[in-house]
């Protein structure tokens, strides 16, 4: 079946509301909470209409101007149609909506419906409804004409000349559907016992006119309405856009250039559930009352309608009221509008500048040391006790959620108030790059100079063609419809690359001077026609490299390789894996086919996204049922929840290999571990200015630290002696329990219950600290920032260990050089100038060897810059110029002797480090 034009459709609806309509009939609802089964009574009129205002909220929920429909409703009590008015006849036919775009008002015109005390003729109203959408429509071929008739079939039909009708409805290409109400249906599998005479020859009749039409279908309502909630996905022709196509460099190279006129549509169009949408009471206006808009302008409130500003009583005469509306019965019902969105900008005038907040920190923090911070205790708020006086432990009562986010906006609304309002127009746009915002004056840098079209750059095999770099939705590019020459000369492109199996990169702009996309063009051969398939690619800057270290190459500290290990697969681990995994096999576990063969279980055409189907059922039961208390949201459909479990048989075939998984792995259930409450009582100092914190990056903030660690003075005595000044210790509580330190190993810097070692030797113990003057840790942080495999603490070590491993050298590189700018833009860094030197020999000797010359030449460049700029470390770039060629850039000739490349000579080297 072709597709469908999105939208251009008419659909009239012919209901019918004769005295039979009116029998009441019992619907089951979900179950109750508790699973009691449930169910309502109404009449069949009610019971139908429901699949019709669920036509009709299609159409809302599209909101196409071009998706348009009508309502005519037979076996009304009195007459109103074109056909009475001209030539009389066709009585008890009504034209109840006149054909429009359906809204709100459309849905409650429907439900205002009641069956009449009048008999009308269904030919008599598909009749009037083929002449309303005639005269409706005129001679627009284009547009496509649907009549969907909701009947039980009691009423009496005159059948002459019928077939005249089918032929009219043929000739202007009508689709009739026919909903019958408890009529048979042999694949739904219902059957109405004790059926009428009168119904019974209507179903005939029914069938046998649908099945002359080109396009008729009959059925009954039950399924109708079951199948309004299956998933489904519309599909529709896309509107036609033109662009060029071009091989080769036209304006340079005409001669060896190609370019060709095509046009663009969707071939997928990406689906999203519909947003929600706020609502809030609508305030009634008082007396001598102004509104006063967000933009500064005054407006008098003409009329009793809804303002998208703002609205503030400029007078002070308080509060407006509430809006009320009195309903027909005379209720009084409040008034609601739609909230929109409005932006405000607000600026805090108290804050202190991000450069004076960064220079103040640094005068509070003293640096003794490289690796450390000593921070001033003061910033944890800590009071402390009398000198005579024992450890105080107070234990705070734990604060409730609610009480939790009651202080949070409290807190919120405080440093709201100390913020100014700033407008639009004061503000500049700025772009982030970094840690950093680079202003933009004009709302955009200069935009690329480009030109419309679609240029391809290169080829390439298909089978090199990486699927997961397709982005977004698919376009389809065709040659020019009315151009036989451009058709001939795409499909030879087209042809030529899908005989060798290629693949074209290819530039797209959609407009002139708009922003290029990189794409990929495939050649799509269908029977009669070629064409492309673009698919959306990323840039190189987008696409993100991670590497990580092998699972089944383990080597040693001491370079030795490791076969048996706990992240290293025994045979027996990899056969009971195997096993299950081709246990689990789907590709075999679908229906079977007309020969027998069972195909594969998933299909993605049948899989549908549960979010926006189950949004979409939701919305528009909510709108068909008068009450959602009383007749609740029915389960989703079975095809939306196909795919939800898998097949019984699979899993029982793998109920085998499951359980040799867990024998060959060990697997145990693991409890669930309750957390251990914690003390949050602190021992404290005798004197706050003196006590020190010792940590050893960065300081912690009151929020970041850890509940459960006590401080102590820096001899590990109690909280009322006398501390030695600059030092302090950080001691695990007690109460801990063991299970705690797993996550919490980093937070501990010092750990008094370990052994001190005589003599500390950072050359065999690995956990000893580089310099007799750092204090003794068996737990020592490495400095390692997140994301990174070199630490600020030993970064030789670090950067010989993963050189080693062999396959993250980039990585190695990349974070080395890194640590050796942080560590030389730190104060007193040149205690470590020695230490420094030397991982740059070593960094160096690994780029030329590994093929990383970029890497230290750019490193190199950056260091300069930072150590000439001010405040800077001049000393330290003075040093190596003292060593010379040794330390200064890859040139050409030495990464030739080791198969790199280098864009600098020996003469910029030389130059470079004097």
């Amino acid at each position: 079946m072709p597709a469908e034009r999105a939208g251009y459709t008419v659909t009239m609806f012919l209901i019918d509301t004769s005295p039979s309509m009116e029998k009441l009939r019992t619907v089951e609802l979900p179950p109750g909470p508790h699973g009691e089964e449930r169910t309502t009574e109404m009449t069949n009129l009610e019971w139908a209409l429901q699949f019709v205002k669920l036509k009709i909220q299609e159409m809302i929920f599209n909101g196409r101007k071009t998706d348009q429909c009508g309502v005519i409703v037979f076996g009304s009590d009195e007459t109103n149609n074109v056909i009475n008015e001209k030539n009389g006849g066709y009585l008890n036919v009504s034209e109840y909506i006149r054909i429009a775009q359906p809204n709100a008002g459309t849905l409650a015109k429907i439900d205002a419906l009641q069956p009449s005390e009048s008999c009308g003729d269904p030919i008599d109203a598909l009749i009037v409804g083929i002449e309303t959408q005639s005269a409706y429509l005129g001679n627009k071929k284009t547009w496509t004409r649907k009549i969907i008739m909701v009947t039980d079939g009691e009423s009496p039909i005159e059948i002459e000349d019928w077939e005249a009708t089918v032929a009219k409805m043929d000739e202007l290409a009508v689709g009739l559907t026919v909903v019958g109400v408890d009529f048979d249906d042999e694949e739904f599998g219902y059957e109405e016992p004790d059926k009428s005479t009168i119904k019974r020859a209507n179903e005939k009749f029914y069938a046998e006119l649908c099945s002359k039409l080109n396009n008729g279908l009959v059925g009954t309502c039950a399924f109708a309405l079951q199948e309004t909630t299956r998933p489904d996905i519309k599909q529709t022709r896309s509107t036609l856009m033109g662009t060029v196509l071009r091989l080769g460099d036209i304006d340079t190279r005409s001669d060896e250039a190609l370019e060709v006129i095509v046009k663009t549509s969707k071939c997928t169009a990406l689906s999203r559930p519909k947003s929600w949408k706020k609502f809030t009471v609508r305030k009634k206006e008082g007396k001598g009352k102004k509104k006063v808009r967000a933009d500064g302008d005054m407006e008098v409130d003409e009329e009793d309608k809804v303002q998208d500003k703002m609205e503030v009583d400029v007078e002070g005469t308080g509060e407006s009221e509430d809006e009320v509306i009195i309903d027909e019965n005379g209720e009084k019902k409040v008034a609601y509008t739609t909230l929109k969105m409005r932006t405000e900008y607000y600026v805090d005038r108290n804050a202190e500048h991000p450069e004076d907040t960064q220079k103040a920190e640094e005068e509070d923090v003293k640096m003794e040391d490289d690796d450390f911070l000593l921070l001033d205790a003061n910033d944890f708020k800590m009071s402390a006790p009398k000198p005579e006086s024992e450890p105080i432990e107070e234990e705070e009562p734990e604060e409730s959620e609610m009480e939790k986010q009651k202080r949070l906006r409290l807190e919120e609304k405080k440093r709201f108030e100390t913020m100014e309002r700033v407008e639009k127009e004061d503000l500049v746009r700025g772009f982030k790059y970094g840690t950093t915002y680079a202003p933009c004056p004009d709302g955009q840098f200069p935009r690329l100079q480009t030109r419309k079209g679609i240029d391809i750059c290169g080829f390439f095999l298909a089978k090199n063609f990486r699927r997961e770099l397709s982005l977004g939705e698919i376009q389809y590019v065709w040659a020019d419809p009315s151009s036989p020459n451009q058709q001939v000369m795409l499909s030879s492109i087209v042809q030529a690359m899908y005989e060798k199996g290629a693949l074209a990169i290819a530039r797209w702009v959609s407009k002139d001077e708009m922003d290029p996309k990189m794409g990929v063009l495939a050649p799509c051969v269908f029977d009669g026609v070629d064409c492309f398939l673009w698919a959306h690619m990323p840039f190189a800057d987008d696409v993100r490299k991670y590497t990580f270290a092998s699972l089944d190459n383990l080597v040693s500290k001491k370079g030795e390789t490791i076969t048996e290990h706990p992240y290293i697969p025994t045979e027996t681990q990899q056969e009971a894996m195997d096993d299950f995994v081709d246990e689990m096999d789907l590709m075999g576990a679908g229906e079977k086919d007309e020969e027998g063969n069972r195909g594969p279980w998933f299909d993605t055409r049948q899989s549908y996204n549960p979010t926006i189907h189950r949004v979409k059922q939701a919305v528009f039961h909510a709108a068909v049922v008068p009450d959602i208390e009383t007749h609740p949201l029915p389960p989703p459909h079975p095809e939306l929840l196909k795919y939800f479990d898998p097949p019984r048989k699979v899993l029982k075939r793998a109920r085998g290999a499951i359980e040799g998984c867990k024998s060959a792995f060990k697997v145990k259930q693991v409890p669930k571990r309750v957390a251990k409450a914690r003390k949050d009582g602190h021992e404290h100092a005798q004197d706050e200015e003196d006590a020190m914190l010792l940590l050893d990056k960065k300081p912690l903030t009151p929020s970041k630290a850890r509940p459960g660690i006590r401080f102590t003075g820096a001899a590990g005595g109690s909280a009322h002696s006398t501390p030695s000044k600059g030092k302090a210790k950080v001691m695990q509580d007690p109460s801990d329990s063991q299970s705690d330190t797993e996550d919490d190993d980093e937070d501990l810097i010092l750990n008094p219950t370990a052994k001190k070692p005589a003599t500390p030797s950072p050359s065999n113990d690995r956990n000893a600290l580089p310099t007799p003057a750092r204090s003794l840790s068996p737990d020592v942080d490495l400095g390692r920032a997140p994301g990174r495999i070199i630490g600020s603490t030993y970064p030789l070590r670090d950067f010989e260990a993963n050189i080693a491993l062999g396959d993250v050298v980039s990585k190695a590189v990349e974070d080395m050089g890194a640590v050796i700018v942080e560590i030389v833009m730190r104060p007193f860094a040149s205690r470590r100038n020695a230490e420094l030197v030397s991982c740059m020999k070593k960094m160096r000797d690994t780029c030329l060897q590994e093929d990383e010359v970029d890497a230290w030449n750019e490193f190199l460049n950056d260091l300069k810059g930072k150590c000439l700029a001010k405040p800077g470390n001049s000393a330290f770039w003075e040093q190596i110029q003292k060593e010379g060629r040794e330390l200064s850039l890859i040139s050409k000739s030495e990464a030739n002797k080791y198969g790199g490349t280098s864009s600098f000579t020996d003469r910029q080297a030389e130059e470079f480090i004097q």
